[in-house]
């Protein structure tokens, strides 16, 4: 596998590659086969520090270009990305393991949020609103907020990093970013594009680390971060907001999900399928977003239980580098262990497994793409985020019903649901408590749509033009003396 230049191994702190202050490294393994890939340094809270300074020296400066000048940078980021689309898949799938034509699709992704916020900046207005005075004009202008931190999952590297970076530098922010443990490589080489872009030194800043607690502590705590962005669980989502809490930051936070699937008994049964397999299996069901639950109607189930049986036996798991396989391995030993516990303790309840439920041959952290049956949502596992290959299906009976158990969670990241009723559309729509509903498709992000949940899946927007207000904040400006 071509790994290239963009194989990185230090910090990149203040635009230049650096060791660890404590000159200690971590190593970075493959989930495939267990093989190291790299050793990368290890940072700490000294680290931090300096990453927060270089990033508050380089605010003035950044936020004062024009938008198009900002512009201009970013556009030529997202060119390189595109041109070196497959060295930075490459890396995604060795530290990953997601196959590559679903890293390819991940960086290309990513890439599109540099685009869309490069022309959106552009479009940062303020107001002018009426005052009761002759005499005095009320101004509304929006500035960056200031330097922000950015903390991101292992499941896509590269397009969970791109969604927060590329909003905050169009904003006229800098940003001090730790990538996941397990997931370094892609954050690094993407700084490595930034760095032969053109975005000047301290603008972005990238702290790889195995001392998620002591690096997360200094964003926090640091009076000068003034905006935390994080994506990972609902659990440190709220430990890392409660640590925002004394310095009063603005966070952005998208947590974790419990996504219900529902075939309504109208719905077009194979475009169901294809959205169902889209959502459930991509990323080997490493998602936030991802079914979670699969509610279907008592009268379509034998239908839609042969056919999910028929497409999942059909699917094969192997390495992400091997172009024919479907299903990479889970990112660590403690994935795996998480997902047999799930599968067991439904059996345990009484579910039925169709197909799979064990580790697959392959051994090492592949799990065989699963499909259990007779599950109910009072579950562990319809209470959970599986965050693996396995499909639980839940039969339901009316529509009042499945809206009821779709809610009966405290997550409400994404829905997703299928039906050809207009009326049923708009009601269900309505009436599921989730920030994003996909009506008839399964594959829903976008650099143009608002990402996130509401409930306990987090605060705020990714993406969008919602997604950049994140990263602004309003003035008011009182103008008197306007009559002679």
């Amino acid at each position: 596998m071509n790994f290239s230049a963009y194989l990185k191994n230090d910090a990149y702190i203040d635009g230049k590659w650096t060791a660890a202050a404590s000159d200690k490294s971590f190593a970075v393994f493959n989930p495939a086969d267990g093989s190291k890939i790299a050793s990368v340094a290890d940072c700490g809270k000294a680290d931090t520090e300096r990453a927060i300074a270089a990033a508050d020296k380089a605010f003035a400066s950044w936020s004062a270009l024009t938008a198009t000048a900002r512009a201009e940078k970013l556009m030529a980021w997202h060119a390189l990305m595109l041109a070196h689309e497959n060295e930075l898949a490459n890396i995604l799938t060795a530290e990953m393991g997601k196959p590559l034509v679903e890293a390819v699709g991940e960086i290309r992704y990513g890439a599109s949020y540099l685009e869309w916020y490069a022309e959106e900046a552009k479009r940062v207005y303020g107001d002018v609103i009426p005052h009761s005075s002759g005499d005095v004009r009320t101004l509304v202008v929006k500035q960056p907020i200031g330097v922000c931190a950015a903390i991101t999952p292992w499941n896509f590297p590269n397009a969970m990093l791109m969604r927060k970076v590329a909003a905050a530098l169009a904003a006229g922010c800098t940003m001090v970013a730790k990538p996941a443990e397990d997931t370094p490589l892609s954050a690094l080489a993407i700084a490595a594009l930034a760095e032969q872009a053109g975005i000047p030194p301290g603008v972005l800043n990238i702290l790889p680390t195995s001392k998620a607690a002591e690096v997360g502590q200094a964003l926090t705590s640091s009076p000068i971060v003034r905006k935390l962005s994080f994506t990972g669980s609902t659990e440190v989502g709220r430990l890392l907001l409660e640590q925002c809490a004394p310095t009063i930051k603005k966070t952005s936070l998208e947590l974790g999900g419990n996504a219900p699937f529902i075939i309504f008994d109208d719905a077009d049964i194979d475009a169901a399928m294809e959205g169902l397999i889209a959502s459930k299996f991509r990323n080997a069901g490493q998602t936030c977003v991802c079914a979670n639950r699969i509610f279907v109607h008592r009268s379509v189930h034998p239908e839609v239980t042969q056919k999910l049986i028929d497409r999942v036996q059909r699917m094969k798991v192997g390495p992400g580098d091997t172009a024919e396989n479907d299903i990479g391995p889970l990112i660590n030993v403690a994935a795996v262990e998480k997902v047999e516990k799930l599968v067991a303790g439904a059996m345990r309840a009484g579910a039925q497994v169709l197909i799979g439920g064990d580790r697959h041959a392959a051994g090492g952290l592949f799990f065989q793409p699963t499909v259990l049956d007779n599950i109910s949502n009072d579950m562990e596992i319809a209470r959970s985020e599986i965050f693996g290959p396995v499909a639980t299906l839940i039969p339901f009976d009316s529509e009042a019903e499945v809206i009821a158990l779709a809610n009966d969670t405290p997550y409400g990241l994404a829905a997703y649901f299928y039906s050809r009723d207009i009326g049923r559309v708009w009601r269900v729509g309505e009436a599921l408590e989730y920030g994003m509903v996909g009506i008839n498709q399964g594959i829903i992000s976008s650099a143009a749509a608002p990402f996130g949940g509401v409930k306990q899946s987090g605060l705020g927007r990714e993406g969008s033009k919602y997604g950049l207000e994140d990263y602004l904040e309003m003035k008011y400006l009182c103008l008197g003396g306007i009559a002679e």
